[in-house]
């Protein structure tokens, strides 16, 4: 098998993202056992309480992130790895970055503004497409789709200002 490693290392090593995870999968489950406690965890007058089973389940998931996070504490970095390399990371930033851009405008611009947005910059950054081209398709793709939803389905999808130009 051929190593592809450079002098550089990765950007993430396997070490450092098995215990975020597993301090992630910790919390979830600290989570679970707060609110399943808020609601109810015990034995009331009836049997169970309705948190009883969550929280168990919860204190479940707290003790396998436990032992994951200890178990990668203990294993040793050259062994496992690089999690992801520098270039992989970049190019998961690539959509990551601007998708959560996406979602922040929607708030302010509506969805088919956002979308049509998103679908002209992403044809244009990273499929070389012609601005012309882009209008093109992100355009009537975003019209289609307000169609469909607002007008065919009734399901109203969040609106921003041009919408409501034209009175939705």
């Amino acid at each position: 098998m051929q190593d592809n490693h450079n002098n550089e290392g990765g950007a993430i090593s396997q070490k450092s993202a098995e215990i975020v995870t597993a301090i992630i999968i910790t919390l979830f489950g600290a989570i679970v056992m707060w609110d399943s406690n808020r609601i109810g965890a015990g034995w009331g007058s009836d049997g169970p309480e309705s948190g009883s089973f969550p929280f168990y389940v919860g204190l479940l998931i707290v003790i396998s992130g436990i032992v994951t996070t200890i178990s990668a504490f203990r294993a040793d970095s050259k062994e496992l790895g690089d999690f992801v390399e520098h270039e992989q990371l970049r190019m998961v930033m690539a959509v990551l970055i601007p998708s959560i851009v996406y979602v922040a405008v929607i708030g302010f611009t509506g969805i088919y503004v956002a979308s049509a947005i998103f679908i002209i910059a992403f044809m244009m950054w990273q499929g070389k497409f012609s601005a012309i081209k882009s209008i093109l398709v992100a355009v009537p793709v975003n019209v289609f789709l307000f169609f469909m939803f607002e007008v065919w389905f009734t399901i109203p999808l969040p609106k921003g200002p041009l919408e409501a130009m034209f009175g939705y």
